[in-house]
């Protein structure tokens, strides 16, 4: 009875090892895909090597892969890479935040805007765009409304950090044809 016990709990409990280990062998194997969460640091590089943007040593970024929100480029790029994986990605202007558009330069006048306004800087427009302001004269300014790094070849080198089952909520929503 004693022995009978014994092997019961013996397989107890090598089930529930068996279980965390299959548990842990699946996560690490999970792979980026639509839904899925995703952790990563980077580092964003434009073509004169400068760096843009990095959050190496921060926190991570985290996103829902499918749902736009990080450049499209980026995104495509990182489907079925797996947490621990780095990688270098060079990513098109129009992959990224598109071509550069001569048509957002605009001309406004100078008193809709800050009194000190000066040539470099960097406004922000009531629809939360970044407006970049190029000329100021006496009355008028011109403002370029592009992204700043529209029309720039984008570099990131990504680690990812962990990559995981988003909820239901999470997933992209599938649009019909």
């Amino acid at each position: 009875m004693r022995s009978a016990r014994n092997l019961w709990l013996s397989l107890a409990v090598a089930a529930a090892c068996l279980t965390f280990d299959e548990g842990a062998f699946a996560q690490g194997e999970l792979v980026i895909a639509d839904g899925m969460k995703v952790s990563l640091e980077y580092t964003l590089t434009l073509p004169d090597k400068s760096v843009a943007d990095s959050n190496v040593g921060q926190e991570p970024i985290t996103f829902v892969q499918g749902a736009h929100e990080i450049v499209p480029g980026l995104e495509k790029a990182l489907d079925g890479m797996k947490a621990g994986q780095k990688r270098r990605i060079d990513v098109a202007a129009q992959d990224a935040y598109g071509p550069y558009n001569n048509k957002l330069r605009q001309s406004i006048d100078k008193d809709k805007l800050p009194k000190d306004v000066k040539v470099g800087d960097i406004l922000q427009a009531s629809d939360n765009r970044l407006v970049k302001v190029l000329e100021v004269n006496e009355k008028k300014v011109l403002i370029d409304l592009n992204h700043p790094l529209a029309g720039k070849m984008l570099t990131f080198d990504v680690n990812i950090l962990k990559v995981e089952k988003g909820d239901a909520t999470d997933a992209p929503e599938k649009k019909t044809p």
